[in-house]
Parts: C-alpha cells; sequence; structure tokens
C-alpha cells in the first residue's frame, strides 16, 4: 500500500452501497480511483430492510427516536456491489463487513462466494455475523432463536462444500446430500473467513474456527479483553493465535467525535499502537454523494 498513512496498517474502504452514496452505476469508478489512490481492500454490508418499528436498536448508537442511521433505507445489493468491483481491480482484497450469515442458505451462499473468488482470482476475504435485527430473520423466513448455532452449522456446511470431495452434509438445518461440487475457490482450501462480533461468545467461537475478527471501534480495554478472548481460545483448541487476523471498522460519523478525515488519524494511530494491521474505513455517514466520498479517500490516502 504506496499511501499508508500508518507504517504498518493497510487501510480499506467501504464501497458505496447504502444511503445517498446507494449508486450501483458508480461502484466501479469508485473501486478503480480506491484502488489508484492505493488503499488495500474494498468492503460491502448487508442490510436486508428497515422496519418502521424495529424490534431492537441499532448497537452502533440506536434510540427509541432514531433506532437506526436513516442511511440504512437505501441500501444495494453486497453481491452484486462486491462483483462490480472484482471485475475492474486486480490488486485490492475484497471483503464483507459483514454478511447476516445465518441468513442465508450455505449451498447459495457458497456458490455465490466460490464464484465471487474466481471472479476476483483469489481476493475475497469472507465476512459473517449474526446481524443484530430479528425483523430481517422473520423477513427471509428464519428463526430469530438459536442463531449463534445456526451461524456455526453455517461455517460446518461452508466448509464441507469447499473441501469436501464428494460434498455431503448432515446437521440440524440443512441436509446436503452427497454431491459433485466442481466449482472451487480460487483460494486453496477456501477463502478467508472473518466472523464479526462483540461479545465474549462471538470472539470464543472465532478463535476456535474463523481466521480473524471484524472487529468495530470501541473502548481500548474492551477491545483488548476481546481480542485476547480469541487469542486464548484459539491456543486451547489448539490453534496458532498468531495466524488470526483484526480488521478495525472505523465509521466517521456526526455526534461520536469521529466527524471528519482527520478525525480518523489518531483512531489509526490506536490501531497501530494495538498491532492491528488492517483498518476498514466507512465514509457513508460524513460523505454527500460518490464523488465527495472519492475527495475524502484521497485526502485519507494523502
Amino acid at each position: 500500500m504506496t499511501s499508508n498513512p500508518v507504517s504498518g496498517t493497510r487501510l480499506g474502504l467501504a464501497l458505496p452501497q447504502y444511503g445517498a452514496l446507494a449508486d450501483p452505476a458508480a461502484v466501479a469508478r469508485f473501486a478503480v480511483a480506491a484502488e489508484g489512490l492505493g488503499f488495500a481492500s474494498l468492503w460491502v454490508g448487508d442490510r436486508i430492510l428497515t422496519p418502521l418499528e424495529p424490534s431492537d436498536l441499532y448497537p452502533g448508537g440506536g434510540t427509541p427516536e432514531h433506532p437506526y442511521p436513516e442511511e440504512f433505507t437505501t441500501f444495494a445489493d453486497p453481491f452484486t456491489t462486491l462483483a462490480t468491483a472484482a471485475a475492474v481491480t486486480s490488486t485490492v482484497r475484497l471483503g464483507m463487513s459483514a454478511l447476516t450469515g445465518p441468513v442465508y442458505s450455505p449451498v447459495l451462499l457458497a456458490r455465490a462466494l466460490t464464484s465471487l473468488d474466481l471472479a476476483s482470482a483469489g481476493r475475497l476475504d469472507v465476512g459473517l455475523g449474526l446481524g443484530w435485527l430479528r425483523e430481517e430473520y422473520f423477513a427471509t423466513g428464519v428463526p430469530w432463536e438459536d442463531r449463534g448455532r445456526r451461524l456455526d452449522e453455517v461455517l460446518d456446511a461452508l466448509e464441507a462444500i469447499w473441501t469436501g470431495d464428494p460434498v455431503s452434509h448432515e446437521g440440524p438445518q440443512w441436509r446436503i446430500a452427497p454431491s459433485t461440487v466442481g466449482l472451487r475457490p480460487a483460494q486453496d482450501p477456501r477463502p478467508p473467513v472473518l466472523l464479526a462480533g462483540f461479545a465474549p461468545p462471538a470472539l470464543a467461537r472465532i478463535g476456535r474456527r474463523a481466521d480473524g475478527w471484524l472487529a468495530g471501534w470501541m473502548p481500548r480495554p474492551y477491545l483488548k479483553s476481546l481480542w485476547t478472548v480469541a487469542l486464548e481460545t484459539a491456543e486451547k483448541a489448539g490453534r496458532d493465535p498468531g495466524t488470526l487476523r483484526r480488521v478495525l471498522r472505523i465509521n466517521p460519523r456526526a455526534g461520536t467525535g469521529v466527524e471528519s478525515v482527520a478525525d480518523v488519524l489518531p483512531c489509526l494511530d490506536v490501531a497501530r499502537e494495538e498491532g492491528i494491521a488492517e483498518v476498514l474505513v466507512d465514509l457513508h455517514y460524513v460523505a454527500k454523494d460518490v464523488d465527495h466520498a472519492l475527495e475524502l479517500a484521497g485526502e485519507l490516502a494523502s
């Protein structure tokens, strides 16, 4: 990464996907420009719907009056957005931060992810989480209860599809009859799997079976204590804790103390001091449109 404001830290950007930046026709232009500026990765999120009276408040600062950011009401498809970026770039990593894993059929999800990994010549990072909005589960016909166990089974099924020959899976939610699946990921044996989460059980799952943590900006002691859970669990599971990655997401937003590109720089210093090598900056909350987002990205890169 040639235009790195913090030595040793790889910077990524959220692709224009929601709110005022939700312009699928502009994704290719944005991706090319971001790669040209030296950013190391490009990311998408996942929002299925925004109910008028949601059962749950957005954990990143939702209130009864404003249960989620207004930007969430317009959200482009993550797979289409990432595929567009894959087609016009050659070096950036491409990832999800994060798909709501339990609402997807693992067979269909594996097909889409494998196709993306092949289309990008092995540049895909698969990011999965539990989400926070139960109406999204109801709308997709998936029970809200036992969503953690459902995510574990999604991970089991993805692993089987990516590495088995023939492929088969038998679980409480899905049964995959022994089958031939000729489509294989470009990355061997599979794309890296990163998991989101902000509670000890989520970090324990990362330590047991994932390649890294999709972290969000949080008080430094909490960031440290959660990461310790992942490292200790990995060691107990006989895995090398040193192989686990962290991608720290920073959402500059009015009222958070991080409201401009300049305010992001101290966050990058914290990331460096904590040994976090990858930072994702999401400009959706501060950019007026795609062109403005590119201007801000240029400031961040320089």
